[in-house]
Order: C-alpha cells, then sequence, then structure tokens
C-alpha cells in the first residue's frame, strides 16, 4: 500500500470539502494543492473532480428533508414545481458553456498562475459588491422567481474560470440580484447538485480507460474526507453568514492570491507552466 499516495488523497480530499461552498475556489485550491503535492498528472485530474461527488453528497445529507419534501411533491405542489424549475434554469447556462468550452479551459487556464489571477481579481469583486447598498428582495429559497434564477445561473458561468468559485459567483450573483445571504447562500447549495453530479459523471465516463480497481481506496478515502470536512464547512458557513459578511474570504483571497504569483516569478516554488 501506498501510504504517501494515501495521505495525498487525504489532504485533498479535506481541501476539497472545506473550499467546495465557501467563496474562495475549490477547484482552484485543488490545482495549487495538487501541483504542490505532485499529484496532477491525468489520473490525479479525475480524483479531483471524483471527491467533488464527496463533497456534494454533504449539502444532499445536510438539506436531505427539504430535497425530500420537493422531491415527494413535484407535480403537485406549486412551490416545489418552482423550486425545481428554479433549479433547471440556473443549471442550464453553465452546463452547456462547459460542454462547449471546458477543453480549451482546461488547457490554458487549469495552472497556478491563471487560478491565483482569478484569486485576485474575484476577491476585489467580493469587496465591491459587500460595499454596495444591499436592497433585500427575497428573503427565503423558495420565494425566488425564474429570473432570479436565471440571473444566478448566467453568474454561475463566470466559475468555468478556474480560481473564480462556483459558490462565490452564485452567492455573490445573487446578493446582486436581491436575494439575502441566507437565500443566496442556500441557492447556491442546492444548485450545486446537479452541476457537479453532472461534471462528475461525465468526467469519469471521459476517463475511464485510465482508471483501475486498485485506484479504489485512494478515491474512498478522498471521498470520505471530502464528506466529512463539507458537512462541516456547509454548517460553519451558515452561522458565520448569520452574523458576518463575506470580506474575510475576499481578503483571503487576496492575500493567497498575491502569494502564489509571488512565489512563481520569484523561482521560490516550482509550479507547473502557466
Amino acid at each position: 500500500m501506498d501510504w504517501l499516495l494515501l495521505f495525498k488523497a487525504l489532504i485533498l480530499g479535506v481541501v476539497e470539502g472545506l473550499t467546495e461552498f465557501l467563496p474562495i475556489s475549490s477547484t482552484g485550491h485543488l490545482i495549487l494543492v495538487s501541483d504542490l503535492l505532485n499529484f496532477n498528472d491525468e489520473k490525479g485530474k479525475v480524483f479531483t473532480i471524483v471527491i467533488q461527488l464527496g463533497a456534494i453528497l454533504a449539502v444532499c445529507w445536510e438539506y436531505r428533508a427539504k430535497i425530500g419534501s420537493v422531491l415527494a411533491d413535484v407535480g403537485s405542489r406549486q412551490d416545489a414545481n418552482r423550486f425545481v424549475l428554479n433549479i433547471l434554469i440556473a443549471f442550464l447556462p453553465a452546463a452547456i458553456l462547459g460542454l462547449l468550452f471546458i477543453k480549451t479551459i482546461k488547457q490554458y487556464l487549469f495552472h497556478p498562475v491563471p487560478v491565483a489571477t482569478a484569486f485576485i481579481v474575484g476577491g476585489f469583486l467580493i469587496l465591491w459588491a459587500e460595499r454596495r447598498k444591499h436592497v433585500v428582495e427575497v428573503e427565503r429559497v423558495e420565494d425566488m422567481d425564474w429570473k432570479h434564477a436565471l440571473k444566478v445561473g448566467l453568474m454561475q458561468c463566470l466559475a468555468l474560470i478556474p480560481g473564480t468559485s462556483r459558490s462565490g459567483a452564485t452567492i455573490i450573483g445573487g446578493l446582486f440580484f436581491g436575494l439575502s445571504r441566507k437565500a443566496a447562500t442556500e441557492f447556491s447549495f442546492f444548485l450545486a447538485i446537479p452541476i457537479m453530479f453532472a461534471a462528475t459523471f461525465y468526467d469519469v465516463y471521459r476517463s475511464r480507460d485510465i482508471l483501475q480497481f486498485n485506484d479504489a481506496g485512494v478515491f474512498m478515502l478522498g471521498f470520505v474526507a471530502s464528506f466529512v470536512s463539507a458537512l462541516l464547512a456547509v454548517r460553519g458557513l451558515l452561522r458565520f453568514i448569520s452574523h458576518h459578511d463575506f470580506t474575510v474570504f475576499a481578503w483571503y483571497r487576496i492575500a493567497f492570491g498575491i502569494v502564489v504569483l509571488l512565489t512563481a516569478y520569484s523561482g521560490a516554488v516550482e509550479w507547473s507552466a502557466a
């Protein structure tokens, strides 16, 4: 058994779970940490996709009552129908653009320097958003209409750029378009479910030829680590936003991005080519 490989899997699983639902970009963190751990070959890239499924199942578990209620009432209750329609509307823009451009994006942007640049730009956008007057039109995620969903879905397209943050784009976008912090955050959680399931199974299917049975232990460890840490992160974020804004995440993004750029251009860290 390769204990070093298991250690790398554990670290990446924790990183994925802790960052997936915070506005700091899990993909960006995974690219950077995978590069540092030298676990960025083709199999490593598939691993970072698979462990996202652990994170999204944590959200499914946390909101199992809500999800079960909606599924049970689809077709019979208007609010359940509206909720499902809103998720579908918000899901489609990023799904379509992802299918069209994901190969190009991975080729040119899945590298530390572009990720660090996106970290910094996204941080300043969050600071700008937090300094605007926030007018709340929608208090609860159940009160959203299709226009709110479409706007948030279009914002999610920005997250195709690694380092931008899917949750950051959707949460901050929701704030721009009149959602309360709680509504924007919860809708971001629910919207992650179809987009991440689709991305995971699509990537695993495309990469099925390089996966082997003896990879199962490494993948399972990362999956479990991702699930547990994501569950803690989701609960912590909901408590955090009840008393704070997202400014601290903006400054973290900016500081982290600057550190990566400085280490890249000074040669202190041999990041992969960008």
